[in-house]
């Protein structure tokens, strides 16, 4: 399409050079390719935009009362006079309040290169007429072919300086008919609209922010021309012929004729897709912030982030419930009040893996909480970047692992159980075999005393497991020390050669709790192979008497062998029996335990404080 001869647009290309272009913002008066600069009353510069300053070859100060009228370092006129700033053509117009167009003059810079300046000044007077600054603007003047002057670059006409500007912009007539429009107003369109036909807009269609339809008549451009003032703060959406929509701030401004009559408007879009799109990634960033923070937050595993000087930076609720310390009286700490003293020497090692970008995963050690309490963990460690990709701390997922050390603990503790009791039942049969054998005269008395005693054997370790209850669940059974004892003795019951009970039981016949039957039998039973193996149980002579008490809350039980072989007094070191002795009796009860070695035989005692033991 071509654009209207420059003569139709003279007047509007004229007011859009004057002074009305203060309304618009800073960054919008520096992408003009032409001068723009303001004075006040006294000639102080209020602003200017960057084509001046280049014109002028200097930023100068704005309000410095050394520059006054201009920002240039000297003023010529064509012949070569100087002119002070005092009497340029801007002081004249502060003078006496009457603008000028196309006023020629040179302007010097400091480096000593000069250019012939079009200036367009036009006085800004406040209702009572009185002159209280002026708008300057001015561009170079197109080089002559036999000028003297060193100017630089060609001239351009006014249709070509607004054809050049990249951002969008058009203007119409009083009535909103569209009366021209550059080449980036309808880049932004999509569209070019029938000049002199198209009214207040050249886009397809107008919508509000919200969606909401914007008929054209409504839009700013038209409120502009309604109201004959500018409208600034206003956002619009146009949508182009092919569906694609772009967001947009309008810059309208009424202009006006030498005599104040309304003669149409200038109307700059800034295309703000951009803006939105990093608005919408800031959103949406956000969004993925919080639902990453509401992750962490709820986890079960104590997620804490620390920058390269071990300093906390955040802490969540599972390394609240985990550490015991709340946020607030970790953040800021050093890491360290989580390290036990004896292991300060990790965090070093750690930070250093972490400078040099590593991820340290499933790293398992030893954390200390606010209590003093040490807790297994397994540490997943990983590098915290910036926007650069500078490392600037870690994050680190601490998950407690106690419970999972304690059952590979009891697994093997299990295993070696089951080793050991593997190995005591064949030599418990095999002492039966031998006690069966010395007493039995036929090989049907010595088939069933063994039958006999394997049964008791066998119901001995039936005390020992859980029952299921009628909702599915294994509970562990309850049963008196008395009958506990009598079991897991039952295949050692009978006589000495001198007719004297086997094993004796006296004192109080005591309920123990269901969860303590189990520990019992097996240090029972333990005590049993070993006097089968070593002690009173070894030969036919031997007894063993076990007496019972519970008084002021502490429960005792008395193990005396006698009559076995003759004792010599050595540790049982770090054996099964001991190991098991120790966990059930010092752990489990939180009871104690001693043995005495007489010649006659071995003593033991325990003893335990009621409520661990007792079944109420």
């Amino acid at each position: 399409m071509t654009l209207i001869d420059q003569t139709e647009t003279s007047a509007p290309l004229q007011a859009l050079l004057d002074g009305r272009l203060l309304d618009f913002p800073d960054h919008l008066l520096d992408i003009l390719p032409v001068g723009v600069y303001v004075c006040d009353g006294a000639g102080l510069l209020v602003r200017y935009n960057r084509a001046a300053a280049e014109l002028w070859g200097c930023f100068p100060k704005v309000g410095d009362p050394t520059v006054r009228y201009c920002g240039s370092y000297r003023l010529y006129h064509l012949d070569g006079r100087h002119v002070p700033h005092a009497k340029c053509p801007m002081a004249d117009v502060l003078a006496t309040g009457e603008g000028l167009r196309d006023q020629e003059i040179v302007i010097e810079r400091a480096d000593g290169t000069r250019v012939v300046a079009l200036m367009n000044i036009e006085a800004i007077k406040a209702d009572s007429g009185r002159v209280v600054g002026a708008v300057n603007v001015f561009r170079e003047k197109p080089e002559p072919r036999s000028a003297q002057l060193p100017l630089s670059g060609g001239g351009r006409n006014s249709d070509e300086l607004l054809q050049a500007l990249s951002a969008a912009l058009y203007m119409t007539d009083a009535a909103g008919r569209i009366t021209f429009y550059n080449e980036a107003a309808a880049k932004l369109w999509g569209f070019r609209p029938q000049l002199g036909t198209s009214e207040f807009c050249g886009s397809w269609k107008l919508y509000w922010p919200d969606g909401t339809p914007l008929p054209h008549h409504e839009c700013p451009m038209a409120l502009t021309l309604k109201e004959r003032r500018p409208i600034r703060g206003m956002e619009a959406v146009a949508e182009r012929p092919d569906g694609t929509r772009v967001p947009f701030i309008p810059y309208p401004t009424p202009l006006f004729d030498a005599s104040g009559t309304l003669i149409g408007a200038v109307n700059m879009l800034v295309d703000i897709t951009d803006r939105h799109e990093a608005e919408q990634r800031i959103r949406e960033s956000e969004a993925r912030y919080r639902e990453l923070a509401a992750i962490v937050e709820s986890s079960d595993d104590a997620v804490v982030s620390k920058d390269l000087n071990s300093i906390i930076k955040s802490w969540n609720q599972g390394a609240e419930r985990l550490f015991g310390y709340t946020a607030d009286e970790a953040i800021g700490k050093p890491v360290t009040i989580l390290i036990p003293a004896d292991r300060h020497d990790e965090e070093p090692a750690i930070l250093a893996r972490i400078r040099r970008g590593e991820r340290v995963e499933h790293y398992e050690t030893i954390r200390q909480r606010k209590d003093g309490s040490t807790l297994d963990i397994s540490l997943t460690i990983s590098p915290v970047r910036d926007q650069e990709g500078k490392i600037i701390g870690a994050s680190k997922i601490a998950r407690d692992i106690t419970e999972r050390r304690r059952a590979e603990q009891q697994q093997h503790t299990l295993i070696r159980e089951m080793d050991h009791r593997i190995k005591n039942l064949f030599a418990v049969a095999s002492g039966m075999i031998a006690m069966s054998a010395r007493s039995a005269k036929t090989p049907q008395e010595l088939a069933s005393a063994l039958r006999d005693r394997l049964m008791a054997l066998a119901q001995a370790h039936g005390l020992t497991l859980a029952v299921p209850s009628n909702d599915g669940r294994r509970s562990e059974q309850s049963t008196t020390l008395r009958t506990l004892i009598e079991t897991i003795l039952s295949p050692y019951d009978g006589r000495t050669d001198a007719g004297n009970a086997r094993v004796t039981i006296s004192g109080p016949d005591i309920r123990i709790a269901g969860s303590a039957v189990t520990s019992f039998a097996l240090l029972l039973h333990e005590f049993a192979t070993n006097a089968a193996k070593y002690g009173a149980l070894s030969n036919s002579t031997g007894d063993i008497d076990i007496a019972c008490s519970d008084n002021d809350g502490q429960v005792a039980l008395t193990w005396t062998e006698r009559g076995g072989p003759r004792v010599d007094h050595q540790s049982d070191g770090e054996g099964f029996g001991s190991l098991l002795a120790h966990a059930t009796v010092k752990s489990q009860f939180a009871g104690e335990i001693s043995r005495n070695w007489n010649p006659e035989g071995l003593t033991i005692r325990l003893t335990f404080p009621r409520d661990r033991v007792i079944a109420e």
